[in-house]
């Protein structure tokens, strides 16, 4: 008989940690169940009753079958009920089938209020099964979120683990190598998918097949390793391998197809005066203004690609830092909660919780900011523009803030602001504008400074001013700062956090409006950042 039954029946348990065990398991943010070996529920965690509202309490679902349950959390609307699991019966197979030996996988059940829940299901010594019910929402959005981030780049992505299959890429590497989506990919060896793209006939190779791998395999191995592959279709990439900080690889194609024929035309015109200047003298000049045009073209390709590389390194280099650190703060306090969690009390747990909270959010606000400005440059953000009074944007972000500015012992000043003060904006763009320009103030700001807030008509334009009394930025590193991925410390203080986003996206965000932002600092006085946004 279980632990968990003989608490239930009231017998006597074989350890007096039993109670502790039971209390810890209620404290979890992850709901666990019991069943027997006949798939009667003899135990189920306090959580179960929070990831399922509809549900009877958990001491009423005792002793009832697997089915019988999921049939109620179908009957509760519980669960989203899509296309797939429309006929209920089929949704019951779908679920009983995660019991059979072999089939233990996790599974994600879309939850009618958008949520996702991820089961993980494992046999008991005693016949019976055991089942784990985490809320993976967070997880699933934030990967889908670097998913819409990687089909958006020019380039063609791909990730891979350490043991080289495949983790995640785009549709333009999936093509390239012979597939129609990227999902035909996944969890597939690199050198599977380099075998087929060349069954397929993809690239041009040189020499025998099996050769051209194992030379493709050494170049992916490589700490640093890149070559130049040309497709059966006469493109040409410049591909980059390199190793991440987890074990795995990173690779990415960029497409130099035109500089590549630029270089061919280059060296054939070469080869061409070469052999003709004895006999067409005549012609001489016109040949060297022709050569000189292919080498202006090759030398004004070689700057556009050191230019795209120069924002790619950026960017990876970012996303190398800014995503991983907060993922693998994520999965390292989730592991500690997953594989140990009565080791733990429930503040340790409480507190853990709060730092794969706080690390989710960094990690979301980040790709939020790169998908911003990546929509801005496209052209694609929308704007619902309205009335809004700005002195109550400026409070809000001043009450966003208050907490930090408490830490620190840093006075949040608002000046005068008409109450009619109107501005024609889009309510989160104009919440966002402000606020990261106090955030910006407040972080920068040393303890027992200032921030001051104000805002006045200006020639049909709403004036918003933020300033503090830090440190201040050096008067040559006011145009960098504006740019993407750019950091600075401010005066001697070498404060270099987030990844260089907040300004640039509120510089989008306002000329996106009609209107402006400028900064002015002065080292060691300050630093202003002054918006014009048109007046309603």
């Amino acid at each position: 008989m279980s632990l968990a039954l003989r608490a239930q029946e009231g017998a006597p348990s074989r350890t007096d940690s039993l109670p502790e065990l039971l209390t810890a398991l209620d404290c979890l943010r992850v709901a666990v169940t019991l069943f027997d070996s006949r798939e009667r529920l003899i135990y189920a965690s306090r959580h179960i009753n929070h990831l399922f509202r509809s549900l009877p309490d958990r001491s009423q679902l005792i002793g009832m079958r697997f089915e019988d349950i999921l049939r109620i959390e179908l009957d509760g609307g519980e669960i989203a009920r899509d296309g797939q699991f429309a006929d209920i019966e089929n949704y019951i197979a779908f679920r009983r089938g995660q019991l059979r030996a072999g089939d233990f996988a996790p599974r994600d059940i879309e939850l009618s209020n958008g949520r996702v829940a991820e089961l993980k299901v494992r046999r008991t010594p005693e016949g019976g099964w055991i089942t784990l019910w985490s809320d993976a929402t967070d997880a699933r959005h934030l990967m889908r979120r670097l998913e819409t981030a990687v089909e958006l780049s020019a380039d063609a992505f791909s990730f891979w683990d350490s043991d080289d299959r495949l983790v995640l890429c785009n549709d333009s590497f999936a093509e390239l190598h012979g597939f129609a989506s990227a999902e035909q990919l996944t969890g597939k060896l690199f050198r599977d998918i380099t075998a087929e793209a060349v069954r397929r006939a993809r690239f041009e190779i040189d020499g025998k097949p099996e050769h051209w791998i194992e030379r493709r395999l050494d170049t992916h191995r490589a700490p640093a390793g890149a070559l130049t592959l040309t497709t059966t279709t006469g493109e040409a990439y410049l591909v980059r391998d390199r190793a991440t900080r987890d074990g795995g690889r990173a690779t990415v194609f960029t497409d130099i197809t035109e500089r590549h024929r630029a270089e061919i035309a280059l060296a054939e015109q070469s080869v061409a005066l070469a052999q003709t200047a004895d006999a067409l003298k005549a012609t001489e000049n016109e040949a060297k203004k022709q050569s000189r045009y292919l080498a202006d073209m090759t030398r004004r390709l070689g700057d556009a690609e050191a230019e795209a590389d120069t924002a790619k390194t950026a960017l990876l280099r970012t996303m190398s830092h800014e995503l991983k650190t907060p993922l693998n703060s994520i999965l390292g306090f989730a592991d500690l909660l997953r594989i140990a969690p009565d080791r733990f009390t429930s503040e340790q747990i409480a507190e853990y919780s709060g730092l794969i909270h706080l690390a989710g959010q960094n990690l979301l606000k980040l790709i939020n900011q790169i998908l911003d400005l990546t929509k801005i440059a496209a052209g694609r953000f929308p704007l619902r523009r309205r009335e809004l009074a700005t002195g109550a944007a400026l409070w809000a972000a001043t009450d966003g803030q208050s907490a930090r500015a408490a830490e620190k012992r840093i006075a949040l000043d608002i000046g005068d602001c008409q109450s009619d003060l109107l501005v024609d904006a889009d309510e989160g763009a104009l919440c966002y504008m402000i606020g990261q320009l106090v955030e910006n103030a407040v972080n920068f700001t040393q303890e027992g400074g200032q921030v001051c807030l104000a805002a006045e008509p200006a020639d049909g334009f709403i004036r918003i001013t933020v300033s503090d009394n830090g440190p201040g930025v050096c008067e040559e590193d006011l145009a960098r700062i504006q740019e993407p991925f750019e950091q600075v410390g401010r005066g001697t203080t070498d404060h270099t956090n987030g990844a260089g986003l907040g300004l640039p996206l509120v510089k989008g965000l306002a000329e996106l409006h009609g209107g402006s932002l400028s900064i002015a600092s002065v080292v060691g006085e300050g630093f202003t950042a002054t918006l014009h946004l048109p007046a309603a």
